[in-house]
């Protein structure tokens, strides 16, 4: 069979698009989607990849990259999922490929499709009722644009606590030596802090690990505010890439793991995956009855494969 040759030009903007193997979720929790966030801003500048924007949707990701050579961005790509799959989990993948072999990709020409894009990427928790804005998902970092703590209370330093300290200069550390954060790291440093120092190291690491190039995707706005209320205004579209959508809202899956967090009592959410697909699929029911979820995102959440009558 064979394969369709990738679109790509030099320095234009390319709409890649990644998401697992069989559709199941990828993100689970805050550290997933900061393991994530540090591999890929950690390799792109080896590659010279730019990041011009970024969207961590929690069974997807989109982003909006410029890239000088083909076989750069496709290596950056490569080395990202295999990081992700072998150190960037709980439970790390020892077998078989965690993501779909190819990533999808699109290249928008001149300004109106790089807007377009632009809308398209930012609005994906919107058109999937996480949030009402668009800025206000952290998860596609358009706040840190204007404020390098935007879901949290203001850090002094001085004033932190003794596990803030260390946890900041670990995370300080490892990013000093051009090292992406690991998910036992992440764990272990979370762990001794309360709910407003965790949100407060959220947006330490992430501002200390993004190279996403705020000022290059403003340009086709003209203003931050001009892109932001782009955003409320118009959805934006993609014709472009298949992309695959489960249900009409992706909100179901906090509710998910809220319920089998209390109700199996995990201390990490990554714990119902030591339990045998037989166990996990027997979970469906109560979790649909408890939760009015639709069983082919419960499905997705406890990465089982539903059978279909033929």
């Amino acid at each position: 069979m064979s394969t369709k040759v990738r679109s790509f030009y030099s320095d234009i903007l390319i709409h890649c698009y990644q998401r697992m193997k069989d559709g199941y979720l990828q993100f689970y929790n805050f550290i997933d989607y900061l393991v994530y966030f540090s591999i890929l801003c950690t390799l792109a500048p080896r590659f010279g990849i730019k990041i011009l924007s970024l969207c961590q949707m929690p069974d997807h990701t989109h982003g909006a990259f410029k890239a000088y050579r083909s076989k750069d961005l496709a290596k950056c790509m490569g080395e990202l999922s295999r990081y992700y799959s072998r150190y960037g989990q709980a439970y790390p993948c020892r077998g078989g490929r965690l993501f779909t072999c190819r990533y999808g990709s699109a290249v928008k020409y001149g300004d109106k499709k790089a807007r377009t894009n632009f809308i398209y990427i930012g609005n994906n928790p919107v058109e999937r009722r996480l949030v009402q804005k668009a800025e206000e998902y952290r998860w596609n970092y358009l706040a840190y644009a204007v404020s390098d703590h935007p879901f949290s209370e203001k850090l002094v330093v001085r004033k932190a606590s003794y596990a803030m300290k260390q946890a900041m200069a670990e995370v300080k550390s490892t990013h000093d030596m051009d090292r992406p954060l690991s998910y036992i790291l992440l764990r272990r440093l979370f762990k001794p802090l309360n709910g407003k120092e965790q949100n407060q190291l959220i947006d330490y690491i992430i501002t200390t690990y993004s190279v996403i190039d705020y000022a290059a995707a403003i340009r086709f706005f003209d203003s931050y505010q001009d892109m932001i209320g782009a955003m409320h205004y118009n959805t934006g579209s993609e014709y472009d890439i298949n992309e695959v959508f489960t249900g009409r809202s992706d909100a179901c899956y906090a509710e998910i793991a809220n319920w089998l967090t209390v109700n199996l009592r995990l201390k990490d959410i990554h714990d119902v995956f030591l339990m045998p697909d037989e166990k996990r699929t027997n979970l469906l029911f109560d979790i649909h009855k408890a939760t009015g979820a639709p069983p082919a995102q419960i499905a997705k959440f406890l990465r089982l494969l539903l059978k279909t009558e033929p």
